[in-house]
């Protein structure tokens, strides 16, 4: 038999290594993988690609993402691309004024670092949009900025409690008449109050969105998926509808696993609601066989779990070890009857605290339980104690990184390291330590938390530098691993927590999703990976994408 697809001329890379220079493709299935001996599957309608010394490797999968909310963002006020207050400012003046028809101005995405302490205020808003209320949520979407609009119409003044699961940044004592008064940002579950009155996407809005999403994944060489937040939090949509009408109508190219929302504000009686949602999202596809228990906050807000106190601006000690929002004594039941029942947990761990407790309790799962194949999986692991680096491997947790964040940038210089100490400081995104512990890493974006372009988060994993950040120091240089290391998490890494055995690996047999880059960057120095580019995208041996160019 003839193959449909036929890429020569060119380096492969297989699990061995790139030892291949040729790959036949029938139907959606890799049927050969070889030299010049697989050039004689071409038929006289087998499509020919010419490598022209390109590399040929497996779609990239990404771990921890949220296309839904991403491409909803794209399409409201977006504030990815300010990086000044001024900027910011200026970009919410300027979307306010091309839509007078927007009951809320909503979106979001702007940075921390471009405001003193993180926290701007509602009068910078207040000043270019005083009539209409404002919701964004920064970069992270563990914080909202919002003006005395919305907070007028949610009730906020300075009688108002933080939550229990939140904070509601107020204007310090001292200040005159406004102390104690909201001063304009809302941290992680006093989001909350502002957010579900934000005006809800419509269906059409939310599937639109994922179909804008995915053509821009696929063109970043993006396959597969997991979404990180399958149901409804802090005012975010729950995208459940959009993936099963994508995947009933065919639209849905990738392929994806949700995440199903644990309710934090709940406990065990949820989990058959949790069985009963599997079922029914089901189809094509899209699976929904993970629960995703958010642990903790951010280090930059002081809300990521750890295990001793958080520092003040002068080093000294202070009374606050960040959030648990999961019982951390409840967890460990919680984990053991979602593992007994098939469920994959998939959990947001940043501080060590949270490391500590999604380990412990998938250890009282496996004690419980016995062995299964649930593969576990913490996400983020920004401070990873080191007495926790070896448990991955030995209770079969994979580690799903998110390497943008591994570096030298004013996020983490000004607001998270100074606050940590120079100790704990050190056991941030420990992946090379990891990696020789043993562990299996798998690898995400977090998008729109930053981007989604994997050839990015590979750069940063293998230098421990941003892309545009020539000549900065090195983050934690041990803690660099190599570049076919950094290629496998966003693969075989990411394919294993997804449980898409027959995908992320060059072989016979597996699935064709695979993707041709503009180069081979194992020829170019690590400090150029970021500029290497998506050629070809294919999903079951189907072309999704192809730059211009290509």
């Amino acid at each position: 038999m003839y193959a449909d697809l036929l890429f020569t001329g060119g380096p492969v890379l297989t699990p061995e290594g790139r030892t291949a220079t040729a790959v036949a493709v029938t139907g959606d299935r890799i049927t050969a993988v070889g030299h010049d001996e697989v050039l004689d599957l071409k038929g006289p309608r087998t499509e020919v690609v010419d490598l022209a010394g390109r590399l040929l490797l497996p779609g990239f999968q990404d771990a921890h993402i949220h296309p839904v909310p991403a491409g909803l963002e794209l399409t409201q006020c977006d504030l990815t691309r300010a990086r000044t207050a001024k900027e910011t400012v200026d970009a919410v003046r300027a979307y306010a004024a091309a839509h007078p028809e927007r009951e809320w101005i909503t979106g979001g995405g702007w940075s921390m670092e471009a405001f003193e302490g993180g926290t701007p205020t509602k009068e910078l808003l207040d000043a270019v949009v005083p009539d209409r209320p404002v919701y964004l949520p920064n970069r992270d979407h563990h914080g909202a900025w919002v003006n005395s609009r919305a907070l007028e119409l949610a009730g906020i003044t300075r009688d108002t409690p933080d939550p229990v699961d939140g904070r509601i940044d107020r204007q310090a004592s001292g200040s005159g008449s406004g102390s104690g008064e909201p001063s304009g940002t809302l941290q992680e579950g006093a989001m909350q109050l502002v957010g579900r009155l934000t005006p809800p996407a419509t269906p059409a809005d939310r599937l639109a969105a994922l179909l804008h999403a995915q053509r821009h994944l696929h063109s970043l060489g993006i396959t597969a998926w997991q979404d990180a937040l399958v149901g409804s939090f802090l005012g975010m949509d729950d995208p459940s509808d959009a993936y099963l009408t994508a995947a009933r109508d065919g639209s849905l190219t990738a392929r994806v696993v949700g995440s199903l929302w644990w309710d934090r504000e709940r406990g065990a009686e949820q989990i058959p609601e949790l069985v009963e949602r599997r079922a029914a999202l089901s189809h094509g596809r899209f699976r929904a066989g993970t629960v995703k228990l958010m642990l903790d906050g951010v280090a930059e807000t002081g809300t990521a779990a750890l295990l001793d106190p958080y520092l003040d601006k002068c080093g000294c000690a202070t009374a606050n070890r960040g959030t648990s929002f999961i019982d951390p004594g409840q967890l460990p039941k919680y984990v053991t009857e979602l593992d007994s029942l098939g469920f994959q947990c998939h959990f947001h761990a940043l501080g060590d605290r949270a490391v500590r407790d999604a380990l412990d309790a998938i250890e009282a799962a496996r004690e419980a339980n016995g062995p299964s194949d649930t593969r576990p999986h913490l996400a983020h692991l920004q401070v990873v104690h080191p007495d926790d680096v070896p448990r991955f491997a030995r209770l079969g947790a994979t580690a799903n990184i998110q390497p943008l964040w591994a570096a030298h940038e004013p996020q983490m210089d000004e607001l998270t390291i100074p606050f940590l100490g120079p100790e704990r400081a050190a056991w941030q995104y420990p992946f090379g330590a990891l990696l020789r512990s043993g562990a299996t890493l798998a690898a995400g974006s977090d998008w729109p938390v930053s981007s989604p372009d994997p050839l990015e988060g590979i750069h940063v994993a293998v230098n421990r530098v941003t892309p545009d950040g020539e000549g900065a120091p090195v983050f934690l240089p041990a803690e660099r691993i190599g570049l076919t290391e950094a290629l496998t998490a966003y693969t075989a890494g990411s394919a294993y927590v997804n449980h898409l055995d027959d995908s992320g690996r060059v072989r016979a047999g597996a699935l064709a999703d695979l993707v041709v880059l503009d180069r081979d960057p194992f020829d170019r120095p690590l400090e150029e990976v970021a500029g290497t580019r998506v050629a070809l995208t294919y999903v079951g041996g189907v072309g999704v994408y192809a730059a211009q160019e290509a």
